[in-house]
Parts: structure tokens; C-alpha cells; sequence
């Protein structure tokens, strides 16, 4: 049981660290294309603002899922990357169809995953929203100006 919370624990704390240098990246780009998102036309960046965002957040929780994928798969809970993987992506978007489960002696580690996953994708959302936020404010007051 200890191991499992330490190795749960180990990647909760990786994976959010991965989450935080995802948000700064986001952030140093976001600096870098300031002026050019809140210049007109302002909608089409939106667009393309709320793309570039999304397949950010999207790579940032598919960095999260392999990680847990790998270490599934080397600690000996699946016997393939391939049952690791989809055990991952099942426990982190907590859909859990139960067509593969870990042995029993693994189950704390597979709840970890399920909360890490809901951690990961409220976080992720946040981002997301707040990245959407920020830009629209920026637009509408420099038409507020113009």
C-alpha cells in the first residue's frame, strides 16, 4: 500500500510540475503575441488563439497520461504499453468501463490516477479559460480606445 501512495504521489507531483511549465510556456507565448492578438482582426485570432490553447492543453495531458502509462507498464500492473496506455486514458478522464483493471494489490494507485486525471483536467480547463479571458479583455479594451 505505501508503495503505491509513494509512486501515486511521485507522479501527482510530476504531473503538476508538467502542468506548471505548460502554464508559463503558455504564458511567454501569449507576452510574445500580445499585440498581435489584440490587433484587428481581433475575432479570427480568437479562433485561432482558442485552437493553439486547446492542442496545448491536449499535449499537456497526454504528457500527464504516458507518464502514468509508462509507469503502469514498468511496474508491472499491465503486461503491455498498450493495456498501460488505455488504462490511463480510462482512469485519468475517470470514464473506468472496467475491461481492464489492475491486479487488486494495484488499486490505490489506479484511484490516484482517476484523481490525478480530475486534477489534471480542472487545471487544464482553468488554463484554458483564463488564457481565452485575458485576450478578450485586452481586445475589447483596445476597442474601447480605438
Amino acid at each position: 500500500m505505501l508503495l503505491q501512495i509513494a509512486i501515486g504521489s511521485g507522479l501527482l507531483v510530476l504531473n503538476v510540475l508538467v502542468m506548471a511549465l505548460a502554464a508559463l510556456v503558455l504564458e511567454i507565448g501569449f507576452r510574445a503575441a500580445h499585440s498581435w492578438l489584440i490587433r484587428p482582426p481581433q475575432r479570427p485570432k480568437l479562433l485561432l488563439m482558442l485552437v493553439a490553447v486547446g492542442l496545448w492543453v491536449l499535449l499537456t495531458l497526454t504528457v500527464g497520461i504516458w507518464m502514468w502509462a509508462y509507469v503502469l507498464f514498468e511496474t508491472g500492473v499491465f503486461k503491455t504499453m498498450e493495456e498501460s496506455a488505455y488504462f490511463a486514458i480510462e482512469a485519468f478522464s475517470t470514464l473506468g468501463l472496467g475491461d481492464v483493471i489492475p491486479k487488486q494489490e494495484w488499486r490505490i494507485l489506479a484511484a490516484m490516477a482517476a484523481v490525478n486525471g480530475l486534477l489534471s483536467f480542472g487545471l487544464m480547463t482553468a488554463l484554458l479559460v483564463e488564457a481565452m479571458r485575458q485576450v478578450r479583455i485586452a481586445q475589447l479594451e483596445r476597442r474601447h480606445k480605438s
